[in-house]
């Protein structure tokens, strides 16, 4: 109780803080509106009186995370209400999406108040928490009221583990509440039980990522790009870079063009916010740059992505996908690469992977992945596999296979999600 007092005085402090950047107006960023007082749990009341079941994805990619197993969820049970909670704009953005199969709200502050007024207002049957977003309030409030509470593709790395064992006292105060918690692998199940959990509520049921959909409507629409952009030259994309990122993605291109001067870099970066920053520094160093939102110029040899929920497409009209976020030490431990895995595209990546650490030591069994330290190793990986173009595709194949051998945590996790059944690896 002490502890749980002294978080929320502490939090009371940085609020002011926290807030000022959620409502940061930023190019590219969706207004809150009216609606910013669901963060303060003025939360708008459902017109159905039954129970629904709550899932909170904090942000974007923990909202495209969920996309799955809501639609899995509603097939099974169709008139079971869903209400998706998110911090962010752009994460509501994404569920706005899911309008016909979810109801959408912001997520309160960390308060007990906030809290208690948003749980008066949705009444949820369950909670379903999306990766590790754990809120020590939260849980608390929706314990309180026997709501059980659910972790959804838990992960956590050797370096938060070993975090939390330093303050054991704080993470017996998050992990007290938890009714059971799907881990996406051994190694983080191992880590959970490190830091004291209860083994009967830990079962591994694989990451859902692996049970990505690449639908024929994507497919298409990235064939059709890659036709605007030119059949024939090599193209590679960059996808979600950050800020120290995209000058080295720029010098890797300038070194390709050397060798291939009809080739494009794709250059997507992960904030919206910073679209506008991005092509300035494009034509800043001299390159050609069209936008995605804006018909394209000819020639160019750069192609700024700068609309969101269209990673998929864009990734499907190029040849050779790096994965961004792995370039910047510890300070982002990499993104997702089984989105071009399963549009079976060969993959380069950065050093720091922490967060996808298992995905990615899949990959690189399967030779489906080359680590790069620097622009000059994107950019001979580039230039090795455009000049092999047998060595690409076969590359690709075998990122394509590591996710078909993955498959079947969406459906572990959904009967997690509506029975007691416990999966364990």
């Amino acid at each position: 109780m002490l502890i749980r007092a002294l978080y929320t005085f502490l939090l009371l402090i940085a609020a002011p803080f926290m807030l000022y950047g959620l409502y940061k107006k930023r190019a590219g960023k969706p207004a809150f509106g009216r609606r910013w007082k669901e963060h303060f749990g003025i939360t708008p009341k459902r017109n159905a009186a039954d129970k629904p079941l709550w899932i909170h994805a904090v942000s974007v990619g923990e909202a495209i995370a969920a996309t799955p197993i809501i639609q899995a969820i509603k097939e099974r049970q169709p008139n079971l209400s869903i209400v998706v909670t998110t911090t962010t704009s752009t994460g509501a953005e994404q569920i706005e999406k899911l309008s016909a199969l979810v109801e959408h709200r912001y997520m309160p502050l960390d308060f007990p108040l906030c809290i208690n007024g948003f749980l008066n207002a949705i009444q949820p049957s369950q909670l379903l928490i999306m990766e590790t977003e754990l809120w020590p309030n939260t849980l608390h409030c929706v314990a309180t009221r026997n709501i059980p509470i659910t972790v959804i593709n838990a992960r956590l790395s050797e370096r938060s583990c070993r975090r939390y064992q330093r303050f054991q006292s704080i993470f017996h105060l998050l992990s007290q509440h938890i009714s059971q918690l799907l881990c996406q692998y051994q190694s983080d199940a191992a880590r959970f039980l490190r830091l004291g959990i209860d083994p009967h509520k830990i079962s591994v049921t694989g990451s859902i990522k692996y049970d990505i959909t690449i639908t024929d409507e994507i497919r298409q629409q990235g064939q059709t790009l890659r036709e605007q952009l030119g059949q024939d030259r090599p193209i590679w994309i960059a996808a979600s870079t950050h800020q120290g990122e995209d000058e080295m993605c720029l010098a890797a291109h300038r070194q390709l063009l050397s060798h291939y001067p009809d080739a494009l870099l794709i250059l997507v970066p992960r904030h919206p916010e910073r679209f506008k920053s991005v092509d300035l520094l494009c034509r800043t160093q001299g390159f050609t740059v069209s936008r995605r939102t804006e018909p394209m110029t000819e020639p160019t040899e750069i192609y700024l992505g700068d609309t969101m929920g269209e990673m998929l497409t864009l990734i499907g009209s190029a040849d050779i996908c790096f994965m961004a976020g792995s370039l910047l030490g510890n300070k982002v431990g990499g993104h997702n690469p089984l989105e071009p895995a399963a549009l079976a595209k060969p993959i380069l990546n950065g050093p720091s992977y922490y967060n996808f650490s298992q995905v990615t030591d899949d990959l690189l069994t399967a030779d489906a992945v080359m680590i790069c330290h620097s622009a000059s190793e994107i950019s001979a990986a580039l230039v090795a596999l455009f000049g092999h173009p047998a060595r690409m595709q076969a590359m690709g194949q075998r990122a394509q296979q590591v996710v078909e051998e993955n498959r079947g945590a969406l459906e572990k996790t959904v009967q997690a999600i509506l029975s007691p059944t416990h999966y364990s690896a």
